[in-house]
């Protein structure tokens, strides 16, 4: 697998699976944070940082619908790379629907930003990046923090009083995209990128087991935590909006469908259509980098034609307890 060593740009620095067959994700490198504080040295500011993106990527996903349920559209602004990412990285592409050039510097691959930022950086170069363009470095390029920074750090700026990580909730939140994390979130790669048969269906036990166990849990509650929509909900819906589309067939997550499930498939379609979410979601964009950029997985490059999901069918979980972020007022960045 392609990464930076030592700020070289190296095509067979790393394998993505151990000795024993199993995938084996490498952590991230930038973990700085911003916050709410004088001392601080990132702090919540409109206009002075930006993400970088992929709509493909289930990471990056969960950045773009923080901040759009958060109203940060116009406080933080995106560039978004190629679905396709080949022996160069993630690319930028403006030419090509949906993709953008780099706003920020007008590199013509991410992997330049990592080097700016860090000269000597060893890393892989992923999605999402959160950069700053006032101290021109990267902040963060860990999917969680960002999430969480987006939802805690920026109320001042944000357009909408959405609270994601609510006060009595915290911990439950916590708990609960830790537990989804390694089962479903990472599962699916798990299952997808693995060598051996073993470690396959492990990963697959694992998942199926917690999409069944979070299908029983929806039956009496709308959202994962309860009756508040959360940064779970959300960690979630990134990974089963691409579930039946790229991971059942082209992972081999062939169990069950989504669709298939009883309380998972109206949850997914109740979270797809609160307002924000749905223009954060570009199948097409998922489904070619997926089907045309892991040759190992999919040799031949051919992309899958179906499903055609109906996520704008109606869901009917607005008749148990909850409160969508969209049945709280907007407030005036100007209060």
């Amino acid at each position: 697998m392609n990464m930076l060593v030592d700020g070289e740009w190296r095509t067979d620095a790393y394998e993505t699976t151990n000795d024993d067959g199993a995938f084996d994700r490498q952590e991230t490198t930038f973990r700085n944070r911003i916050r709410d504080d004088p001392d601080a040295t990132f702090q919540p500011e409109a206009g002075r940082y930006h993400l970088y993106v992929s709509y493909a990527c289930p990471w990056a996903h969960r950045t773009l619908v923080t901040r759009a349920l958060k109203g940060l559209e116009d406080a933080i602004s995106v560039s978004v790379v190629d679905p396709y990412r080949g022996e160069d990285g993630w690319q930028f592409t403006p030419e090509k629907d949906g993709c953008t050039p780099d706003d920020v510097h007008g590199a013509d691959y991410l992997r330049e930003l990592y080097v700016r930022a860090d000269s000597d950086v060893t890393a892989r170069v992923t999605v999402p990046v959160l950069w700053d363009k006032r101290t021109d470095t990267i902040v963060n390029n860990e999917s969680k923090e960002i999430m969480r920074m987006l939802d805690t750090e920026f109320d001042a700026v944000t357009s909408r009083d959405v609270d994601l990580y609510p006060d009595g909730y915290r911990e439950t939140v916590d708990r609960i995209i830790d537990a989804i994390y390694e089962p479903i979130n990472n599962g699916v790669y798990r299952a997808g990128f693995a060598t051996k048969q073993d470690p396959y269906d492990e990963a697959i036990d694992d998942l199926f087991a917690a999409l069944d166990h979070w299908d029983d849990v929806l039956e009496d509650q709308r959202y994962l935590a309860g009756d508040r929509l959360t940064e779970a909900d959300i960690a979630m819906f990134t990974t089963l909006v691409r579930f039946d589309n790229v991971y059942h067939t082209h992972f081999m997550c062939n169990v069950r469908q989504i669709r298939d499930y009883e309380n998972l498939w109206p949850y997914l379609r109740d979270l797809y259509q609160t307002p924000g979410v749905s223009d954060t979601v570009r199948m097409d964009h998922i489904k070619d980098h997926y089907y045309t950029t892991h040759p190992d997985v999919n040799p031949h490059r051919i992309v899958a034609r179906g499903p055609d999901l109906s996520f704008d069918a109606p869901h009917d979980r607005d008749e148990l307890p909850g409160t969508p972020p969209t049945a709280l007022e907007a407030v005036s960045t100007n209060d």
